[in-house]
């Protein structure tokens, strides 16, 4: 096994030749494309249709690799934001009582989608089960066609917690009473069920559900509602609907303890880097003399189904291209509304998304350096560690759950996409700042969590980004100072919620009060 390993030092003195060392090991794969896997090994099936590019980005990289970041920079990137005159703002405003003695009866619903959409699912149908006064079962996630993961409710969230933590809201069960023991998911896969709601519309109205739902609890006593992802307006509903959707968010869906402890583990060693590692459950903080340190999140997502569906040209030649244009026609049947663009027209409208490289161009010209901890959120990154080797390059100290934690540790997770994201999310909002290098439903779940708790969020500006990128002749100066200027309000300030825009990412007026 070759291993090539350079950590180059940006933070003060010298750099030049550092940095041209560093820049003659990202270009080997470029001679040896097909030599070597991420992990060292001969694999060929994988470089049959991707070979490794060299750095798309050659003069801005090494200008990142030999520049300096002051104290002063330092300093700014990674003070918190200051009070924005907001707090979070979840309870009721009527008096609390008791819910009504009769419920109309029991709602299922069978949630697609990974775990962020099936969360915001979830806060959906406790807001249904609200304006109907009906008793929710808690929700039935269906397995991911893309991930095939099985994991239920119960498996990632802390169930008992969702329960007491909406006891005065709505009505919740485990499970269906016995007499309705008929009604699953292979009831209402076999047959059209006089039950099942399936004509639920994109964004319905509250006065929907009363019309069409209502009376089906009322004559059967129970309505399983499928499909049922995004079938709740954001618009025109009570105050008090809107606050417990939050709440459901915010407050009641927490992760099952093995994920919290793992979380905590991840961060502690974060903070933490010199401390000597014990077992789960330890404390972790008392095992350093140093003070906590400083972290940052990169939610990369870059991954098979992204890279295809964006169209773009990701520099990995011919048979990259020939094989996302397979992609494309396999699962969409080549019916992608980008393909009709060119790559040029793509990224001046900031439809590509970033590649690790541009994601650390974008983070070093933002004052992040090679002291940077940065833990990496992904699941699986197109064209693995090779792809990934320019970030590497930039941010030696770069972690994720592999590097962090041992095997033993990750067992409960393992090859369960749902409880990754779980531990990548918990991680990501116990981060001084998040950034996220696409947009995504994992983008928009943390960008809306980090409002309501008004913690720093950078926002990649995607379309001056892609404008930069662009520019082949541009300096680093000049790149950096458009970068810095192009950010200054996309670190976490609220925005508030539009018409028709998601509650869940925009918390903002809906979910917040005058502090």
């Amino acid at each position: 096994m070759v291993r090539l390993q350079y950590r180059p030092h940006r933070g003060g003195g010298g750099g030049g030749g550092g940095a041209l060392a560093g820049l003659l090991v990202l270009l080997f794969p470029v001679f040896l494309p097909s030599l070597f896997s991420p992990l060292g090994h001969a694999s060929p099936s994988m470089f049959s249709e991707w070979n490794a590019p060299k750095p798309r980005h050659f003069r801005l990289l090494k200008s990142a690799l030999q520049s300096e970041t002051t104290n002063a920079q330092q300093s700014d990137l990674w003070i918190p934001l200051a009070n924005q005159g907001l707090r979070p703002c979840v309870e009721s405003t009527k008096t609390p009582s008791a819910l009504p003695e009769k419920s109309q009866g029991y709602i299922q619903v069978f949630l697609d989608g990974g775990l962020n959409q099936q969360r915001m699912g979830i806060c959906d149908a406790v807001a249904v089960a609200k304006i109907l006064n009906a008793t929710l079962v808690i929700p039935h996630l269906e397995v991911n066609p893309v991930w095939q993961d099985s994991s239920s409710f119960m498996d990632i969230f802390d169930v008992d917690h969702f329960i007491d933590t909406l006891k005065d809201d709505i009505s919740i069960v485990k499970e269906l009473p016995y007499e309705f023991f008929w009604s699953t998911r292979e009831y209402y896969a076999t047959a059209i069920r006089t039950t099942r709601i399936k004509t639920a519309p994109v964004h319905a109205s509250a006065n929907w559900y009363l019309e069409n739902v209502l009376p089906v609890l009322q004559s059967y006593g129970i309505a399983a509602i499928a499909p049922f992802s995004h079938r709740l307006a954001f618009d025109n509903l009570p105050v008090d609907i809107q606050r417990l959707r939050c709440k459901v968010n915010f407050q009641a869906l927490v992760f099952v303890p093995h994920v919290r402890a793992l979380g905590d583990a991840l961060v502690s060693r974060l903070r933490y880097p010199s401390s000597k590692r014990g077992a789960l459950g330890t404390n972790y903080l008392q095992e350093s003399t140093e003070g906590a340190g400083k972290f940052a999140v990169l939610h990369l997502r870059f991954d098979k189904d992204m890279a295809a569906h964006s169209a773009c040209d990701f520099g990995g030649g011919k048979a990259e291209k020939l094989a996302l244009a397979k992609y494309r026609q396999t699962i969409w049947q080549g019916r992608v509304l980008n393909s009709q663009f060119t790559d040029e027209e793509l990224r001046n409208q900031g439809r590509c998304p970033l590649t690790p490289e541009e994601i650390g161009l974008l983070l070093a010209a933002l004052g992040f350096d090679n002291s940077t901890r940065l833990y990496l959120a992904s699941h699986k990154v197109y064209g693995g560690e090779a792809r990934i080797s320019t970030l590497r390059t930039l941010f030696p100290l770069m972690e994720g759950k592999k590097s962090l934690a041992s095997a033993v540790e990750r067992s409960q997770i393992k090859g369960k996409a749902s409880l990754l994201a779980a531990v990548d999310y918990y991680v990501s909002m116990h981060s001084d700042i998040f950034i996220s290098a696409s947009p995504g439903n994992m983008h928009n779940a943390l960008v809306g969590h980090r409002t309501y708790e008004n913690l720093k969020t950078i926002r990649p500006n995607m379309a001056l980004l892609g404008q930069l990128f662009l520019n082949k002749s541009i300096v680093w100066s000049d790149f950096q100072q458009a970068v810095i200027e192009g950010h200054e309000t996309r670190q976490g300030q609220i925005r508030v919620r539009k018409p028709k825009q998601s509650i869940y990412t925009y918390p903002a007026p809906d979910c917040m009060c005058n502090a």
